[in-house]
């Protein structure tokens, strides 16, 4: 395929012929390859500076039905746009758009000097060097995302140092994950992202960042955070940072039953609704303030009293001043905590 350089060579043939200023946009519109000669409007000024095009100026494609093009188009001066006259011919690879070359031309320059034919086999070479740019950013797209699906199964310094090489990171590039979501990272299964710690670190989800290699550390800590806020724990920020307790919960090896917490959360979960198991996490949230734990469930204290008075009966376990607590709270949140991640 015609490489990037042919592409520019390209470019600057047909500047020096026509002692005009063009440029090579793909088919995104990001500029690609340029030759500054001649004049230079403030759209032209600002798309090389800014690397993109202002979106009056991208309105010009479809207004003036360029896309559909089979030769070269001239556009009129546009004062509102800050564009000067210009020719623009379609760059196509194999009938496929690929982009676009423009030559800033208010005079006509390249009509009158018969230059038409240099506009045209630019445009060729420019959408063969186009396809070529963009098999290879396709090539990078799916090797990244392979080096993230295996980081996020196990910690690999080597995928990690080819992750950062081929995204141009420093290598000892660190990571933070969101959930959601959020803008500008790469994306994660669960509706999570990856996100890169180019200066100071800000809060996220998966808590403080973390080496590339420790991508699946960061997305398992960024998950469970999910999982908690899911089974109704109220943190102070949803970060890794702000699990407090619940990273025991966390932690717990799936093979330590809820059962052997506490006894009493099973005997809960068989009643034929939650309402006692959800009323003594509440009240157990809460520190045994009924007052609280009754406006959290919207009951009045005589219902929740009742509740307490059968969840005694029913288990042994007095939760007002009946003494420890703390490892029926435990199992508690450790079968809430189950329940959601099942």
């Amino acid at each position: 395929m015609t490489s990037s350089v042919e592409a520019q060579r390209a470019v600057d043939r047909l500047a020096a012929a026509a002692n005009l200023s063009v440029l090579v946009e793909d088919v995104r519109q990001r500029p690609m390859w340029w030759s500054t000669r001649g004049a230079v409007d403030p759209s032209r000024a600002s798309t090389i500076l800014d690397r993109r095009v202002d979106p009056l100026a991208a309105e010009v494609i479809p207004r003036f039905g360029i896309r559909e093009a089979e030769g070269p188009v001239r556009t009129p001066d546009l004062p509102d746009r800050g564009m000067l006259a210009r020719w623009c011919m379609p760059a196509r690879h194999q009938g496929r758009l690929m982009g676009y070359v423009w030559v800033l031309d208010p005079d006509d320059a390249l009509g009158r000097a018969g230059l038409l034919p240099v506009l045209i086999e630019c445009a060729e070479i420019a959408g063969d060097a186009l396809a070529a740019v963009a098999s290879a950013e396709l090539d990078r797209r799916l090797r990244r995302d392979e080096l993230i699906g295996m980081l996020l199964t196990r910690s690999d310094p080597d995928a990690a140092a080819e992750l950062a090489r081929i995204e141009h990171l420093p290598h000892d590039v660190a990571v933070q994950v969101e959930a959601p979501a959020r803008a500008g990272g790469w994306r994660l299964p669960g509706a999570m992202s990856a996100h890169v710690v180019r200066r100071r670190p800000r809060p996220a989800t998966s808590g403080d960042p973390l080496p590339l290699a420790d991508l699946k550390v960061a997305a398992d800590r960024a998950l469970a955070v999910v999982r908690v806020i899911a089974a109704g724990a109220t943190l102070k920020a949803p970060t890794w940072n702000c699990l407090g307790g619940w990273r025991l919960v966390v932690a717990a090896p799936p093979e330590l039953a809820v059962s052997a917490v506490h006894p009493a959360v099973e005997v809960l979960r068989t009643q034929p609704r939650d309402d006692l198991l959800v009323t003594a996490r509440v009240v157990l949230d809460h520190g045994a303030d009924v007052a609280v734990a009754a406006a959290d469930l919207h009951l009045h204290r005589t219902t929740l009293y009742y509740r307490l008075e059968r969840i005694q009966q029913l288990t042994g376990v007095r939760l007002l001043g009946g003494g420890e607590t703390a490892d029926l709270h435990l199992a508690l949140w450790l079968d809430a905590y189950r329940r959601v991640a099942d």
